[in-house]
């Protein structure tokens, strides 16, 4: 039984090979790209709404909310970045109920890709808000000393990061494949259903993981 998307070669386009982790992640940006285009070509400013622009506002009236709770502060300039982020993330994991679907949060290349552009949006957004003299000064805070380990911190929780979600997302398709191999109906059901909540809370606390790191890169004057 293969649980690594990575492993799984669908087709090639010359001498290039395309697995499943590249295939479903194509898929899952195919799908968000047309839906926010859908969506968004229809907004209305009226007393009645469409209904899925509705949707569209709860969700990112959630996310601002949330990185709002976290930073502290004006949540906007976070809210195109760490919700594109979480939302990929959950839509990646929900679609598992899709058959024959492998999601690419199971494979430790796409988990390492996220988790990299967090490690450079820290820096990034710490330096649009406080400049870059006192964000490479806050390498040094409290003592030049600590300077090691602030960049030994950094690297750590990016492995952190995609190690977590990685891990959680295909441990959890193994276990379903193993259930599915042994048992009948009613059990993979129920795995199917847990699979669902752990994708769902693995998206959350990437997202929060993401926005505490990005909001002590931009407090870091203690705003």
């Amino acid at each position: 039984m293969e649980i690594n998307p990575d492993n799984m070669q669908l087709f090639g386009i010359g001498a290039i090979k395309i697995n499943a982790t590249i295939f479903y992640t194509w898929i899952v940006m195919a799908l968000l790209t047309g839906f926010s285009a859908v969506i968004t070509s229809r907004l209305s400013t009226g007393a009645k709404i469409p209904r899925w622009q509705g949707v569209l506002e709860v969700i990112v009236s959630f996310v601002s909310g949330q990185i709002r709770q976290v930073i502290g502060r004006d949540p906007w300039p976070y809210v195109p970045f760490l919700g594109t982020l979480g939302i990929f993330i959950l839509v990646c994991n929900l679609m598992e109920v899709v058959p024959l679907y492998h999601p690419p949060t199971s494979s430790l290349s796409t988990t390492a890709a996220l988790a990299v552009s967090v490690f450079f949006a820290v820096p990034f957004f710490g330096i649009m808000k406080n400049g870059l003299w006192a964000h490479i000064k806050s390498y040094f805070q409290p003592s030049f000393f600590m300077l090691p380990f602030h960049i030994i911190s950094e690297v750590s929780r990016t492995v952190s990061l995609a190690v977590r979600l990685f891990g959680n997302i295909m441990s959890e398709s193994l276990m379903i494949g193993v259930f599915l191999s042994v048992v009948p109906l009613f059990v993979p059901l129920v795995m199917q259903v847990f699979g669902l909540v752990i994708g769902v809370v693995q998206a959350y606390i990437f997202f929060t993981l993401a926005t505490v790191y990005i909001g002590s890169s931009v407090s870091i004057h203690g705003e």
